[in-house]
């Protein structure tokens, strides 16, 4: 059948999306090729596709695509994210919408929820993925709540556990008190808030006062409510005011409670009054201070419950009247926050801030940089508790070595010194959350055995760690086992005792206690399974070997780890990247990849960032309907420019979407003139200058993006393809062949068009496969699984010197006459030196149709008027006399010159005039800056068009 008139991007995308998958296409069994392995990030089960994951997929498809057409047993993992936090939170929204909660079911209920709405609901963006083109491996897609999945979960948290590598610790730690668990610092954002800063008096105990006499120490904070449970203040060593009284007491006004003033480096002479009130369990600088103060972390308050209310501390001091208080106003009713306010203010304590009116205010208005949950949407605070840490300063070691190596490259370069100061400086990495949806942590407590070989079983509080026994094990009988061997040292279950599970349920544990309570003699002991789950990335950290099947060592292990090449965005270096490196390195004993690649944001067209507040996020699916996949990932990847962030740019799209309709044209051109779909994978037999000229761009071309795929220049190796399909190929061969299309001629056309279609594949999978099999027979082999080009040999130095000639004389001549006003078919005269008659006796039938010379003369040129043509640095003379008005074209250019010069030179001005490009919108620059680079544009062809008049 002919090919259809016009190019529709929709048709032919679902057509071949479900071809290539329906056939097994994505991987094809190629046993004895080189392996090649990509793991896509995966995306989290609640996600859909966002501009991003367009960028960040693209690029690993025309990665995958290439290397298998080169012939590689090219693997793409695929596979989602459960996405902890996120995914409870939306079967929790579920619920709410019917006025139920989680709470009303037990923990196996409410999961059995979260696994219904994954089968109904969740994975859109699979769907979406194959939209964009991805040819990923979706016989095996992975999931991180995968049955085999979770063995690896725990056989590397057990593993860990027992190497020292992951213990329990009393850290501060991101809270969020909505959802009521620790976060990680990327699910923190940090917003700008209107706040005060508030100055108070700390007296000083015991008589003691400053060297100017004063009996105080003056602090100041943002956070008032924080002060129920400071336990220091600090000041500078060297700062002169307060060396006398570092080791004295001061007085909290409010607790009364008595505490030293340390030294620190941390308070900072010229901020404030250089003396700095410490509260190291809200505080992740003061949990530090008072460390180094010696204030062990079991001894810091935490002055709040999981719902950021106001609970009594250790030692009891905190007032009653604000115990179950919220730390800010709400609902209309004083929080902690302006109680204390209120009653420092009462007792004198208060030191009011004075405006520039001279009004007097309780504090100073401050914009105040404050850390919010991305999800649960409240301010985050700093919350002394006990969770798991995984020693990532140990970890981290291997994949330094790695990166300085070689092992493991970088790219861009750039980002090595970024890498190498986060990993440097690693804290440890808290991965506990409290959850219900996620890897249940494999650990067991067992009851603590006291002085009098009694067991006691502790129902600890929240984010209390007790002094029970745990046991960390790969399932509750590995727990139980271990259990039976710890408590057999105590006579009473010296002969074993039966070892039973609570499920960590409050309600059961007591009942537990209470029926053992009721039978000292009862020598079961109960464990409880830690409530908590793992932190997503810990489990996602394990994606380049446990979606092979570890532990198992399977053939895939065995074959496709280490991976080739990660892609990921520069965001999640340290978040993903890096913990893969430490987990790959731990526990397959190599890195997980050979390359990292890092790339940029895609941002709005003015530059800015998108999100849903600005109004400025694009939907790529959208773009998908309106310019077609294969224009949106062409954009992508042309303008993806190693780590640089990408502006979306519509007319560029609207471009990319032309250029697959010019390479549908050129193909039914092609169709129409009897070029066929290639029978050689070498390129034919050519005599004729332009076929010589044409299969060595081929060539190079070829070269010139295998250059950029092997440096991951994407943009390179885009506009490469772009260049020569476009430019050299549709503009320029098709157009130099046309009316002398003889057999030698339809082989080369036919294999060119070919080796085009395989060459922007990876870029644009849709349009050239419709067009691979459109143009030949080839059901048997379509274009996602055929062969590289590589043609052989050099370039004919001769034919790509005359036919570039040719090109450049064409489109001199072409500019002359655009811009002397003459019609594209007008006929002129041209004299040519001497030196290139053998030239263009060689091309006269190119010249003729292309260049629409009336005649070719090597005759001086006559006297008057002239247009002078300089190719390759000699010189073709066009005379003009008769042809136009000379002096009324060169009044017209004089005139239209001195109109486009002033505005190029008003413009020059306004960009260097610092006052304007420091103050107006960077949008109005940015206009300035292109509408002078267009002026001074035409100025300089209006110049040329000047000199060629002579």
């Amino acid at each position: 059948m002919p090919m259809e008139k016009t190019f529709d991007p929709a048709t032919i995308e679902a057509k071949w999306a479900h071809e290539w998958e329906s056939r097994g296409l994505y991987r094809p069994a190629r046993p004895d090729a080189t392996p090649y392995t990509i793991v896509n990030p995966p995306p989290n089960v609640t996600g859909a596709l966002h501009i991003g994951h367009a960028l960040d997929n693209t690029l690993q498809d025309v990665l995958v695509r290439y290397e298998r057409l080169r012939g590689k047993d090219a693997l793409w993992v695929v596979g989602m994210d459960h996405a902890g936090i996120a995914t409870q939170m939306v079967v929790e929204r579920q619920l709410e919408a019917r006025q139920d909660k989680r709470t009303n079911y037990s923990r196996e209920e409410f999961i059995d929820k979260v696994w219904q709405w994954k089968a109904e609901s969740g994975g859109q963006i699979t769907g979406q993925l194959r939209r964009l083109g991805c040819s990923m491996d979706w016989g095996r897609e992975q999931f991180t709540m995968d049955p085999h999945f979770t063995e690896a979960v725990v056989k590397v948290f057990v593993d860990l556990h027992k190497k020292g590598l992951i213990y329990r610790d009393k850290r501060l730690v991101n809270w969020d008190p909505k959802l009521k668990t620790a976060i990680s610092d990327l699910e923190v954002e940090t917003h700008e808030v209107q706040g005060g800063f508030w100055h108070f008096k700390y007296p000083l105990a015991d008589g003691v006062t400053l060297d100017d006499g004063r009996d105080y120490i003056e602090v100041a904070t943002t956070r008032p409510e924080t002060m129920l449970a400071d336990m220091a203040v600090a000041v500078h060593p060297d700062d002169a005011r307060y060396k006398s009284v570092i080791g004295k007491d001061i007085l909290q006004p409010i607790t009364g409670r008595r505490f030293k003033i340390v030294a620190d480096e941390h308070a900072d002479p010229e901020l404030g009054s250089g003396a700095v009130k410490i509260t190291p369990g809200h505080d992740f600088n003061d949990f530090e201070v008072g460390k180094r103060a010696g204030i062990q972390p079991g001894r810091m308050f935490n002055m709040f419950d999981e719902d950021a209310n106001v609970q009594q501390v250790s030692d009891r001091l905190i007032p009653d009247d604000f115990l179950g208080l919220h730390r800010f106003r709400r609902n209309g009713e004083d929080g902690a926050r302006e109680l204390v306010v209120a009653m420092m203010k009462e007792e004198g304590f208060l030191i009011p801030h004075i405006d520039k009116d001279g009004n007097e205010h309780d504090a100073e208005p401050r914009t105040i940089q404050t850390p919010f949950g991305d999800r649960g949407g409240v301010v985050i605070e700093p919350w002394l508790t006990d969770q798991w840490y995984v020693d990532a300063e140990t970890l981290a070691q291997p994949p330094i070595a790695a990166v300085r190596d070689g092992r493991i490259n970088i790219v861009p370069k750039t980002w090595e010194k970024t890498f190498f100061n986060w990993m440097e400086n690693i804290q440890p990495w808290c991965v506990s959350r409290q959850l219900w949806w996620g890897h249940r942590i494999p650990a067991w407590y067992g009851p603590e055995i006291m002085a009098d070989g009694e067991l006691s079983y502790l129902l600890t509080a929240k984010g209390q760690l007790g002094r029970e026994p745990v046991f960390v094990a790969n399932s509750f009988e590995e727990a139980a086992a271990q259990a039976r061997e710890y408590y057999a040292t105590k006579p009473k279950y010296a002969n074993g005792a039966e070892i039973i599970e609570l499920s960590g349920d409050e309600d059961e544990t007591r009942a537990f206690i209470k029926a053992v309570r009721e039978n000292p003699d009862n020598i079961e002991i109960a464990l409880r399974r830690d409530p908590d789950v793992l932190d997503t990335w810990f489990s996602s950290a394990l994606w380049p070997f446990a979606t092979l099947g570890w532990p198992e060592s399977t053939d895939l292990v065995k074959r496709h780890y280490p991976n080739d090449v990660l892609i990921s965005g520069f965001d999640i270096l340290f978040f993903w990247d890096a913990r893969m490196a430490m987990q790959g390195m731990e526990f397959m004993g190599d890195v997980p990849w050979k390359t990292l690649y890092l790339h940029g944001l895609v941002r709005a067209p003015d530059g800015a960032k998108m999100s849903k507040s600005k109004g400025n996020v694009v939907d790529p699916l959208g773009l998908i309907d309106q310019y077609g996949a294969d224009a949106l990932r062409f954009f992508m990847s042309a303008m993806e420019s190693q780590g640089r962030d990408i502006k979306m740019d519509d007319a560029r799209l609207a471009g990319y979407r032309n250029f697959a309709t010019k390479l549908w044209n050129a193909a039914r051109f092609c169709e129409a003139n009897g070029i066929a779909a290639s029978t050689s994978f070498e390129a034919p037999a050519a005599t004729l200058p332009v076929n010589r000229w044409i299969i060595g761009e081929v060539a190079a071309t070829v070269a010139a993006m295998e250059t950029a795929f092997a440096a991951y220049r994407f943009d390179e190796a885009a506009n490469a393809i772009y260049s020569f399909a476009w430019d050299r190929f549709c503009d320029w061969y098709l157009e130099l062949i046309k009316g002398a299309i003889d057999d030698e001629t339809k082989a080369v056309a036919g294999w060119v068009l070919d080796q085009i279609l395989v060459m922007l594949h990876p870029f644009m999978p849709f349009i050239t496969e419709e067009l691979w099999t459109g143009l030949g027979d080839r059901a048997d082999y379509p274009l996602i699984t055929a062969k590289w080009p590589a043609p052989a040999g050099a370039r004919d130095a001769e034919a790509s010197a005359d036919i570039d000639w040719l090109i450049k004389l064409v489109s001199e001549l072409r500019a002359a006459k655009a811009e002397l006003g003459l019609p594209p078919g007008a006929r002129l005269t041209a004299h040519f030196p001497a030196s290139l008659k053998g030239r263009t006796d060689k091309l006269a039938a190119q010249l003729d149709r292309l260049a629409r010379l009336e005649s070719v003369s090597f005759d001086p040129a006559p006297a008057g008027a002239s247009a002078q043509l300089v190719v390759e640095g000699e010189t073709i003379t066009v005379p003009l006399e008769g042809v136009i008005d000379i002096a009324a074209e060169r009044d017209r250019l004089t005139k239209t010159l001195a109109a486009a010069t002033k505005e190029r030179d008003g413009l020059a001005g306004r960009l260097n005039n610092p006052s304007f490009v420091e103050r107006a919108k960077p949008e109005a620059v940015e206009k300035a800056r292109a509408d002078h680079a267009a002026k001074e544009a035409e100025a300089d062809r209006l110049t040329a068009a000047l000199a060629r008049l002579g």
